[in-house]
């Protein structure tokens, strides 16, 4: 059995100062991925006694970034899609296992007034491409915070937030395209019709505490994979970020 872990931390330097070291081991993952560690090299220096650790940074100071923890070194680490437009923000860490391929992503937002709606669907398109060249070798576990609510019950609000950030008729298209093309959303897939589980809250008007959420950090996996899985959670009851972990494990 594996366990994987997925958080957006919201700044990781915060989170460490909201208890990140106690519930990471706590969760004892054998992989974690975190995303918006809001860090440049040299910034935090974390002791996780038994993990190798791979870090992504953006270029912009305060923004974005990425890192990996896991207990098994990877054969293999790449940084960003291999795409210009795309790499400066450390959105993206691959690593490689013998088995399969496990990334953790941090999907661009597409803002206030929807004004990175364009790029966000050339991120989509570069994005799955990717995914599917990597599948040519074996399979994939990605997972992170992909900024999007697929379903109406992936959210509290669905009318109100039609036309916003995250849960644009665009937006989801590009998850359900993305589904079609082969891969599980795990969460779903143990859980297809439940309601009411969040994964992330605004910090504005009580958000959390009235559960007024949204789904949108995920684990999804290769098809290949279906038959492995054994679990998948959210952990709605850790603090810490504005975002909760979540969770699968794989056999």
């Amino acid at each position: 059995m594996k366990k994987l872990i997925s958080w957006n931390v919201n700044g990781l330097r915060a989170c460490v100062g909201k208890g990140f070291l106690d519930i990471f081991k706590e969760l004892d993952a054998d992989i974690f991925c975190i995303q918006e560690s809001k860090l440049q090299g040299g910034q935090i220096d974390l002791e996780l006694d038994g993990y190798y650790q791979y870090w992504s940074y953006a270029e912009k100071k305060g923004y974005s970034g990425t890192a990996l923890f896991t207990k098994e070194e990877p054969l293999s680490v790449t940084y960003g899609l291999g795409i210009e437009a795309h790499d400066h923000e450390g959105r993206v860490i691959t690593a490689e296992f013998p088995d399969y391929y496990v990334i953790t992503c941090y999907t661009p937002n597409s803002q206030d007034g929807l004004a990175r709606l364009p790029y966000r669907m050339q991120w989509e398109d570069d994005f799955l491409s990717y995914l599917k060249k990597l599948e040519e070798h074996k399979p994939v576990i990605f997972c992170g915070d992909l900024n999007v609510a697929h379903r109406e019950i992936d959210l509290k609000n669905p009318k109100s937030n039609r036309k916003n950030a995250g849960f644009t008729d665009e937006e989801r298209g590009k998850f359900t395209q993305l589904l079609e093309s082969g891969f599980i959303d795990t969460y779903r897939h143990f859980y297809p019709d439940q309601e009411g589980i969040y994964s992330w809250w605004s910090y504005r008007f009580k958000a959390r505490e009235k559960n007024a959420g949204w789904r949108i950090d995920y684990f999804c996996v290769s098809k290949a994979l279906e038959d492995r899985l054994e679990s998948a959670m959210i952990h709605t009851e850790i603090m810490g970020s504005d975002h909760c972990p979540v969770e699968l494990v794989i056999r």
